[in-house]
């Protein structure tokens, strides 16, 4: 008969581990949602090195019946300040005929667009590109028409990153 230690460390170990467990499970998932935003959230590493992704990615943009219409850079606005930072650039893309559809379909989905897509230098020397599915950026609104819409607009964008990002592209591991 064991003695009654060794039965409470049993009957702890019992209900500790699998709690250990489920908290170590946790951790990790919130550590992968950390590094991948939001759901719908595509980081793909490229072969190229930032300065020529972000040239491929207008002319992807171009290319694939969008428009650029912004662009924010922190990497350009501390260099104008005298300070260095990797490259990274907000590439702002969208299209009035798509705008004047979302617009008629929610008013207040108008501060999504016009959608963005990311593009930073990396530890490699070379550059990711990130972007959100436009069904996942409109899904909270919760509005079919919307989600027409989104839809139609998913595989437009996929297309712009994969041209920007090439073959040789493959999904950003965790840093």
């Amino acid at each position: 008969m064991p003695n009654g230690t060794t039965h409470i460390n049993r009957r702890l170990s019992r209900r500790l581990v699998p709690a250990l467990i489920g908290l170590s499970l946790t951790a990790t998932a919130l550590v992968a949602q950390a590094a991948t935003g939001y759901p719908g959230t595509h980081t793909d590493w490229t072969p190229y090195r930032y300065p020529v992704l972000l040239k491929r990615l207008i002319a992807a943009v171009k290319a694939h019946h969008m428009m650029v219409v912004a662009r924010a850079s922190a990497s350009r606005g501390a260099a104008a300040r005298g300070v260095t930072i990797p490259g990274n650039a907000v590439i702002m893309v969208f299209r009035n005929d798509f705008a004047v559809t979302m617009l008629k379909d929610s008013v207040a989905a108008g501060i999504e667009a016009p959608l963005r897509i990311y593009v930073t230098a990396n530890r490699q020397g070379t550059a990711d590109i990130t972007y959100r599915t436009p069904s996942a950026v409109f899904a909270p609104y919760r509005n079919l028409a919307l989600n027409r819409l989104a839809h139609t607009l998913d595989p437009i964008f996929a297309a712009i990153v994969q041209s920007a990002a090439g073959p040789k592209a493959r999904p950003s591991r965790l840093p």
